[in-house]
């Protein structure tokens, strides 16, 4: 079976709440009705009322079922505003901005996430990147432990030709553009939580660089050495190489050559790049070029989901997002009844 229709399954078993603030898209309102009727997702669409109302009969979309929230007239409008004024004073924000804040659908839905209204969000089908990673920061703030918010790809190799099959996590190839060694830490950490909670596998992670094992000697290959050794103090039992080239972190004939001792031992699920610049090259290599179905920018690192879609998104990204974001919330559930 192929790894992303795991998901959608893991999605179906326990349908989260997730909610769309773009609810005046076509695209965005084709996969609700898509994602409520697959039964991934409860979801709550975010918009001016009428406008969806109307858009969705203009295309004939049946509603019924999904919730429509309109944060002119929400009855939710003052307590969020009130939640949004408590956590952003300090930062001197007034009550009048508060409550102009909240009128915004994107403001608005991540509000809805952080006061428990909504498991999730999914956005970005209009709003850009930089407004979505923004407003998930400041409403939503960082995961317990983490100290940076990140980007990761699920990558998809399914194909009858691909001779590597299943799911791999990508990260960072869509936020962060130069991490130092720390900063890569961090990345190298969420990623392996994220191939955990998405993959149903043990992470094992892949320092991506032009060197393996030391063979070269360059400032680039310090860093990653360098973060790869903080993971290792961070979580000892993670199965991860150090500096690795690509064929030694997925063939395994090659790592065994040139990295005997390896506990990943070419078989690595999750690929960290040592800069967005390669990790951007790297994901539309491996779509472009090597057929994988990328899935993504997804976010990592933040306290509750918040995801990210590209504005040239298709109704079939924005489900797949919806099921991806619904898996997520339920490990950070998980999680927070393991810790409670």
């Amino acid at each position: 079976m192929k790894a992303l229709n795991r998901i959608v399954e893991r999605a179906c078993r326990e349908p989260k709440r997730i909610v769309l603030c773009e609810g005046e898209d076509e695209r965005v309102l084709q996969a609700a009705v898509k994602a409520a009727r697959a039964g991934i997702a409860r979801i709550l669409l975010v918009g001016r009322r009428q406008a969806m109302v109307d858009v969705a009969a203009d295309r004939g979309l049946d509603l019924t079922g999904i919730e429509l929230l309109d944060p002119a007239d929400s009855p939710l409008s003052e307590p969020l505003a009130t939640a949004l004024h408590e956590l952003r004073r300090r930062k001197g924000m007034t009550r009048e901005q508060a409550d102009a804040a909240v009128r915004e659908p994107l403001c608005f839905a991540n509000l809805l996430v952080r006061e428990g209204y909504a498991d999730g969000s999914v956005a970005g089908a209009v709003n850009t990147t930089a407004d979505v990673v923004r407003t998930a920061i400041q409403v939503l703030g960082l995961a317990p432990g983490c100290r940076l918010v990140s980007s990761f790809f699920l990558m998809m190799l399914c194909q009858p030709f691909h001779s590597l099959k299943g799911g791999l996590i990508f990260s960072d190839c869509g936020l962060v553009i130069d991490p130092d060694a720390k900063e890569l830490a961090e990345i190298a950490l969420a990623a392996a939580d994220s191939a955990e909670a998405l993959l149903g596998e043990e992470p094992r992670v892949a320092m991506l660089s032009f060197s393996t094992s030391g063979s070269a000697r360059h400032g680039s290959v310090e860093k990653v050495v360098q973060a790869a050794r903080e993971v290792k103090a961070r979580r000892p039992a993670l199965a991860i190489d150090e500096d690795v080239q690509l064929d030694a972190a997925i063939v395994a004939e090659i790592a065994e050559r040139k990295l005997p001792e390896s506990r990943v031992k070419g078989n690595a699920n999750v690929l960290i790049f040592p800069d967005l610049e390669a990790g951007n090259i790297g994901y539309k290599l491996a779509e472009r070029i090597g057929g994988a179905e990328a899935i993504g920018p997804l976010l990592q690192g933040l306290a509750k989901p918040a995801n990210d879609l590209s504005r040239g998104c298709s109704v079939d990204d924005i489900y797949h997002v919806i099921a991806v974001t619904g898996v997520q919330a339920q490990a950070a559930e998980a999680r927070h009844t393991a810790g409670a």
